[in-house]
């Protein structure tokens, strides 16, 4: 199956378990529109009509369309990166909502956490959010001795060297993924809820040792000026992807939003903004 058949069953998984339909009068608009905003729920109703959503009026509330984001998001990059396994080879874990003490890099923030809970002064001048639980991670293994000569001696038991690095595995004492990729599901963007991504991007750059995974968020939101309040900007997001990104600059070809068209334009050609089918690609780099 091809990355292209990949995303249409993505799109079709959206509009069965996610998309829904409200009334406002005689208006109908998605559920990852914003009722207030004319232009928002234009956008959102030209891209469903070019994935081709099937009406359905069922409640579902904001919390379960969230967490379905996220597993099926989840879904698709792990199917999607399997694809590229001769372009980035290894043994790979994907999950969702699993804290990052999980994992090799961050594993030291469990023990900091508990001594501080102990320790309300502490507790006081340090802070208590060390340890975040990422909408999805995606974690490497170790790699066992006998892979890594597959081909040739490179490391042998009785050797002094690498005798550090987390990606071998018999330097390990359990078995603990390496975090290749931390990534953040908005299904819109309201209020402060691209702050959030931002905190925890930068909760994950302060408190690590070890390299810095890929750190980038995925979300619906239909209005470029919001994707723009998380996307703009460096340092924190290595970039944002959009669930539908050509079908959003067709739905704003539609409505003929001069604004929002050339916010869009600069977050593409300024490289904050993605389609969900580069994702997996950037992943192996």
């Amino acid at each position: 199956m091809s990355i292209y058949q990949l995303r249409q069953a993505y799109h079709q998984r959206v509009c069965q378990e996610i998309i829904r339909l409200h009334k406002d009068g005689k208006t109908e608009y998605p559920n990852f529109a914003d009722k207030a905003n004319n232009t928002s729920r234009a956008i959102a109703n030209s891209i469903i009509q070019q994935l081709g959503f099937t009406a359905n009026y069922d409640d579902l509330s904001g919390q379960t369309a969230g967490g379905c984001f996220e597993t099926i998001s989840k879904d698709f990059l792990e199917q999607s990166f399997a694809l590229l396994q001769h372009l980035r080879p290894g043994e790979w874990h994907y999950s969702t909502q699993a804290a990052i003490s999980d994992f090799a890099q961050y594993e030291h923030l469990a023990g900091l956490e508990k001594i501080i809970g102990q320790n309300r002064e502490l507790a006081s001048a340090l802070g208590t959010d060390y340890i975040i639980t990422p909408d999805i991670v995606v974690g490497r293994w170790p790699v066992p001795d006998s892979t890594i000569n597959k081909r040739e001696s490179v490391v042998a038991v009785k050797d002094s060297c690498a005798k550090l690095t987390p990606l071998r595995k018999s330097n390990c004492d359990h078995a603990c993924p390496i975090l290749h990729a931390s990534i953040s599901c908005k299904w819109t963007l309201r209020s402060d809820r691209g702050q959030n991504a931002r905190t925890e991007a930068l909760n994950l750059i302060r408190n690590r040792k070890g390299h810095l995974p890929h750190v980038v968020s995925v979300t619906a939101e239909p209005l470029p000026t919001r994707i723009a309040s998380l996307a703009l900007g460096t340092g924190d997001l290595d970039c944002v992807y959009h669930f539908a990104l050509p079908e959003l600059q067709q739905a704003l070809t539609e409505t003929a939003n001069e604004d929002q068209s050339d916010m869009l334009k600069m977050l593409i050609e300024g490289r904050r903004l993605r389609d969900i089918s580069d994702l997996p690609f950037d992943l192996a780099t």
